[in-house]
């Protein structure tokens, strides 16, 4: 216990000790500082890896570069940070700038260069220091929606150049009014084995919370025996945001002794996925509730957390008596306190675990193979996190594959034989996962009479076939119209099953760009008049699927450039 103490305060110095520049940078926006998402946030898969600055609920802000420097990267994607600007600067850092509506100037015509000579609207380029500078403050983009974004706002993030992990931005000087505590809406026991009871129950369940004169908050007591651990569902809030953010800080201590901790100070991309190991899994699918737990029942290799040797859990023993602390913090400072007395006890479980056992046992650290019917599933040593009993059943051609309750931390892959269609229908069929009441496309691969696929998460599988091409529609018809004087044309694209794998536009016969917004399923073309003819001008669109059905859509139009 000795070494883990030194340990924990070194690390904790060592956090402290790092020097970031406090006023080389400043605000990437014109307006004040408000936060829609922070450094380190629980999302989907991952921890988010910068600020969300929110624009006003709306897009067109102006996006300035937050210190000299020249922009050594640009991707343009349908998915993800959408539009995003990378520039790199003379400290050693990158800021990062997403969900772009478009860029300007320069970088605006350097994107549409290479749009054009690959001939793709998604395209990624790396471009050398003299190449586009930029000085501090310069307009760089406007401000948009693009890609994963759920509504319009700014992704705004620092990379260090030479470990290539992202800073919080805090550490930066990016300070706004905070002066409240975060909040602990609820708290949990965890019974870890299957000899553990926790106030008589053998599964999670949460404590009463009671608030003391002093701020702090007590827990009811905690009757066990066995290995426990803890969880709490917390979020922060600021003085200027009106919203929950994600919190910075927590610390787990034992009768005085830190045992388990974590912080938001930088995070590691490759380490992003370990967010379904820390958060209950099962709870968070069933509840939409993220539970953080402050232990590890078997350790996974997030950095961010620091641990003892039991890895923040308590074994309660016969005449144990102890106090456990939880402290959440955020990034000014602000602290939560919950007390939590553990006293040992014998009392019998009236509230039992209802995990079924099945014949079918993964154990995470081995490599498994199951196989049914004409079903095969492949799953790797370190797929998943703890060991569990599988649900694995085959019906009416369908893959039952357990239920996404399970976290999945990287691919594993499924196999299927078919001998019984014909060979021009295998070229459309492709594997499909169960989405509610959706059947979405995974990409598969056939070779011979075998489909397979790679996917991070359980559920229901099958083999599809698409035959149904894409659907190209316009909102009011072009054919023969004059469109003088009118600066876009867009129209609507979709595919009703396996998705839409590439677009391509032409005029006169000539390649054009269109931009491709999935979320309104639309493609938008901005006129420029060196594509266009006098008078007529004819219009070709043409869309496949990515199982290589496509429709074509022509029009013609008039144009005078008088």
């Amino acid at each position: 216990m000795r070494f883990f103490i030194c340990f924990f305060l070194v690390t904790s110095v060592s956090f402290g000790q790092n020097q970031y520049p406090k006023d080389f940078f400043s605000l990437p926006l014109e307006i004040p500082m408000e936060l829609a998402g922070n450094f380190g946030e629980l999302r989907p898969n991952h921890f988010h890896a910068g600020f969300d600055f929110k624009t006003n609920q709306k897009e067109g802000l102006n996006v300035l570069a937050a210190a000299d420097g020249y922009v050594s990267r640009i991707k343009i994607s349908t998915a993800g940070y959408g539009k995003a600007i990378y520039i790199t600067h003379s400290n050693g850092y990158t800021t990062v700038y997403g969900h772009l509506q478009k860029a300007t100037g320069a970088i605006q015509n350097k994107i549409e260069e290479i749009q054009y000579a690959e001939k793709s609207y998604e395209i990624e380029a790396f471009f050398k220091p003299n190449e586009l500078p930029v000085k501090k403050r310069q307009i760089i983009a406007i401000s948009g929606n693009t890609g994963g974004s759920e509504g319009p706002h700014l992704h705004f993030e620092f990379r260090d150049n030479k470990t290539e992990k992202v800073i919080n931005p805090f550490l930066f000087g990016f300070n706004l009014k905070d002066t409240k505590k975060p909040i602990v809406s609820s708290l949990f026991v965890y019974p870890i084995d299957a000899n553990s009871i926790a106030n008589e129950s053998k599964i999670p369940i949460a404590l009463n919370l009671s608030l003391q004169k002093d701020g702090t908050y007590l827990s009811e007591k905690v009757l066990a025996t066995g290995r426990i651990g803890f969880g709490i569902n917390t979020a922060d809030w600021d003085d200027v945001s009106y919203n929950a953010n994600g919190t910075y800080k927590t610390q787990l201590i034992s009768n005085g002794t830190p045992i388990f901790g974590f912080e938001f100070d930088q995070l590691v991309f490759d380490e992003a996925r370990y967010v379904n190991a820390f958060i209950d899994y099962y709870r968070y699918k069933k509840t939409h509730q993220r539970i953080q737990k402050l232990f590890m029942k078997d350790a996974y290799n997030w950095s961010n957390i620091h641990q003892n040797v039991d890895n923040g859990i308590c074994n309660v023993v016969s005449n144990f008596n102890g106090v456990q602390r939880i402290e959440v913090s955020d990034f000014f400072q602000n602290k939560s306190t919950i007390t939590i007395p553990i006293q040992y006890s014998n009392q019998a479980a009236t509230v039992m675990d209802p995990i079924k056992t099945t014949k079918y046992f993964v154990k995470a650290k081995v490599d498994a193979i199951f196989e049914k019917d004409n079903f095969s599933v492949s799953f790797p040593a370190g797929t998943f996190y703890d060991d569990f009993y599988l649900n694995f059943e085959v019906k009416n051609k369908t893959l039952f594959l357990h239920e996404d309750t399970v976290p999945v931390h990287s691919n594993f892959t499924i196999t299927a034989e078919d001998t019984v269609s014909a060979e021009n229908e295998k070229g459309k069929m492709f594997f499909a996962s169960l989405n509610g009441k959706k059947w979405n496309y995974i990409a598969t691969k056939l070779v011979g009479n075998t489909f397979t696929c790679r996917t991070k998460t359980l559920g229901q599988f099958s083999l599809m076939k698409d035959t149904v091409a894409p659907k190209i529609n316009i909102s009011k018809s072009i054919e023969g119209k004059w469109l003088t004087g009118q600066k876009s044309l867009s129209l609507n694209i979709s595919d009703e099953f396996s998705g839409i794998k590439t677009f391509n536009c032409y005029l006169n016969d000539v390649w054009v760009l269109f931009e491709y917004e999935p979320k309104l399923n639309k493609i938008t073309h901005i006129f420029k008049d060196n594509l266009l003819l006098e008078g007529a001008n004819k219009l070709k669109v043409t869309v496949t699927d990515n199982v290589g059905n496509s429709t074509i859509f022509e029009t013609q139009f008039n144009r005078s450039q008088k």
